[in-house]
């Protein structure tokens, strides 16, 4: 059973601030520097190991890693031993963090927590594994009492998304900044896995599920090799849709083979009427459902379907409009992509 923690007193919270300040250790260079990272220890020490999936066991802890030094946005931070809590404040790096082998995590989201994907079947044996999991941030904002409450060993962030409060978590605890340019969560997920298992002395778990996924895309790619026609990819919201563009969705595209409809948009994506998905017109439509997780959010495919223009859509009249969870396919992260391609793969199989 996942415990999980929120924000104390006031009172309370200063007490442990004070108590905080003392044990924090954060080494700083001028910021900017390539973001990458190496043990402090010497070369011939052991390389831990552990499995991407949800079994990985207590014998491929990466303790014997550490200390290391990560050479991060902020300067050179040195780790001292394996983080027992961690907090990932960047709302971006949820997918990517629940990977790895780890005990206690707190978690800033990019929704609220009933909104979120973290109950979903894809999330379920990632999150449930976890002994402790803190919610410490909802829509994008870092709530710093309920991160402070958590108490964690070390914080990880993005220099541009936690910007304004790298201050306020250096004085929490250990804090690491990923540089967001050279770690590109939005459209390189694999430098963020690789990064974090960097940091976490989980640098094979990071390898194996990289190579597990990209396999798992070719396999995907040869049996879709036979499907035919353009297919077009909209997030749905409650009063706007979006066409994903082929930029933005490189893996379903390039990586699966898949073939756009014609259009100047296509590329970069844009805001997308009913009347504009007439005239793209695809062979295939997945609507990306913003409101898998909470069902009593609308979502404008809902007056789309009273439409007649609707009925007159190709995708429409044979049968191939699939729903699919926004959040999970048109998501950024590694457990997000892994949804899309088999979700992808089981629709347009049939």
């Amino acid at each position: 059973m996942v415990n999980r923690r929120f924000p104390v007193t006031l009172s309370l919270l200063m007490l442990v601030l004070a108590l905080l300040l003392g044990a924090c250790s954060n080494s700083g260079s001028p910021s900017g520097q390539e973001s990458s990272s190496s043990p402090a220890q010497t070369e011939s020490a052991p390389s831990p190991s552990s499995s991407p999936s949800p079994s990985s066991s207590e014998e491929a802890s990466p303790a014997a890693a550490f200390p290391r030094t990560i050479h991060a946005a902020n300067g050179d931070v040195t780790i001292e031993k394996q983080p027992q809590k961690l907090a990932v404040v960047h709302w971006g790096y949820t997918d990517s963090i629940l990977l790895f082998d780890l005990k206690s995590v707190a978690l800033a989201l990019p929704f609220t927590e009933k909104q979120s994907v973290l109950h979903t079947d894809t999330y379920k044996p990632y999150t449930e594994r976890l002994e402790e999991l803190a919610i410490v941030g909802e829509n994008t904002t870092v709530n710093l009492e309920a991160l402070l409450a958590y108490a964690p060993d070390v914080i990880i962030a993005g220099n541009a998304i936690n910007k304004d409060i790298v201050d306020s978590l250096e004085k929490i605890a250990t804090t690491v900044v990923l540089d967001e340019q050279q770690t590109d969560v939005w459209g390189d997920w694999p430098s963020v896995v690789t990064e974090f298992g960097s940091i976490l002395g989980q640098e094979e778990a990071a390898a194996s599920y990289i190579a597990d996924f990209r396999a798992k895309v070719q396999s995907a790619k040869e049996k879709l090799a036979s499907v035919e026609g353009s297919v077009a990819f909209v997030q749905i919201r409650a009063k706007e849709a979006w066409l994903q563009g082929t930029n933005y969705l490189p893996t379903y595209y390039e990586g699966l083979g898949l073939k756009a409809p014609e259009s100047s948009e296509m590329e970069e994506g844009a805001q997308l009427s009913l009347e504009g998905l007439s005239q793209l017109d695809p062979d295939h439509l997945f609507l990306g459902q913003f409101n898998v997780s909470d069902p009593s959010l609308p979502a404008l495919s809902d007056e789309w379907s009273k439409s007649g223009v609707w009925n007159t859509l190709k995708a429409v009249q044979n049968g191939h409009v699939y729903d699919i969870d926004g959040q999970l396919a048109l998501g950024y992260g590694p457990l997000g992509n892994s949804y899309g391609v088999q979700a992808v793969l089981d629709a347009l199989s049939q």
